[in-house]
C-alpha cells in the first residue's frame, strides 16, 4: 500500500451513508470520473453533514466529494479489484449498504479504520466510549496533531450518522448500536481484504483479523482458512503452528 494513503488522515467532513451510495450508485450507472464529481456536487450542493439542507459552501463540498471520489470513482490503483468487487456485491445485496462502505472507506483511508479499531477497543471494555478516549488513543499512533482530534470528530460523527454508533446520554459520549449480521461470507472477506489494505503491512494473523475490533458495528461468519483461501483471488492465506493462519494481500 501507499505510505501516503497510510500515513493521511483525509477526512474533513462528517461523511454520510447516503452519500456514500449516492456516489457507489454513479460508478454503478458507468458514468466516468468527471461526470460523477459533477453529479455529486449538485447532490451535495444543500446537504450538510448534520442531516439538514441548506446551501453548503464551494470549499467544504469539495472536502465531502474529493473523499468520495477517492472511495468509489477513482480509488488508488491497488484498491481498484477491492473497489470492483465490492461494486459487484452491493449490485447484488443492496441491503448490505453499511458493510460494502464500511470496507471502502476503511481500504480507502486507513485513518477511518484506526477511529473505528480504537473505538471497539473501548467499547469491548467498557459500555460507553468518550470522544478524548478514543482521541488519546490515536494520537499515539499519529502523533498529537490539532488535526487527528478534529478529524476524528468527523469518522465518529459519520459513524453516529451511519447508525455503527449511538449517542448516549452523556454528552460526548458513544455506545454501540445494535449489530449488524454478515451472513454472506463473500461480504466477510471483503471487509477482511478491507483490513489488510488499511495495515501497511498488508498483512495479519487470521484470528486477530476475524475479531478486529474495527469490526464492532458486525458480527462476521464463522469463517475458516480454507474457506478464505477458496473465495479470495487477492488474499494468500499462510498456515503455520499447528492450528493458525497468515492473511496476506498477494501481489
Amino acid at each position: 500500500m501507499t505510505d501516503k494513503r497510510y500515513a493521511g488522515i483525509g477526512i474533513k467532513q462528517v461523511i454520510r451513508l447516503e452519500w456514500m451510495q449516492k456516489a457507489a450508485n454513479l460508478k454503478l450507472a458507468g458514468l466516468n470520473a468527471d461526470n460523477i464529481r459533477q453529479e455529486l456536487h449538485a447532490f451535495l450542493r444543500h446537504r450538510k453533514g448534520n442531516g439538514s439542507t441548506g446551501e453548503r459552501s464551494q470549499r467544504t463540498r469539495s472536502f465531502v466529494v474529493s473523499n468520495l471520489m477517492k472511495i468509489w470513482a477513482s480509488p488508488a490503483p491497488e484498491l481498484i479489484p477491492l473497489r470492483d468487487a465490492t461494486l459487484a456485491f452491493l449490485r447484488e445485496n443492496p441491503s448490505m449498504t453499511l458493510a460494502a462502505h464500511w470496507a471502502m472507506i476503511s481500504a480507502a483511508y486507513p485513518f477511518w479504520f484506526n477511529v473505528a479499531r480504537q473505538t471497539g477497543r473501548l467499547l469491548s471494555i467498557q459500555d460507553q466510549v468518550a470522544k478524548p478516549q478514543i482521541i488519546q488513543r490515536l494520537k499515539e499512533h499519529y502523533g498529537d496533531r490539532q488535526t487527528v482530534s478534529r478529524y476524528a470528530q468527523f469518522v465518529i460523527r459519520s459513524c453516529v450518522a451511519w447508525g455503527a454508533l449511538q449517542d448516549s446520554k452523556a454528552k460526548g459520549c458513544y455506545e454501540k448500536a445494535d449489530l449488524v449480521y454478515i451472513a454472506q461470507p463473500d461480504m466477510a472477506i471483503l471487509l477482511l481484504e478491507s483490513a489488510l489494505q488499511a495495515t501497511p503491512t498488508g498483512r495479519c494473523a487470521m484470528g486477530l483479523l476475524l475479531n478486529s475490533p474495527a469490526f464492532f458495528p458486525f458480527k462476521l461468519p464463522v469463517m475458516t482458512a480454507d474457506m478464505i483461501a477458496q473465495q479470495s483471488e487477492r488474499i494468500d492465506v499462510i498456515l503455520y503452528g499447528s492450528d493458525e493462519a497468515l492473511l496476506t494481500l498477494k501481489g
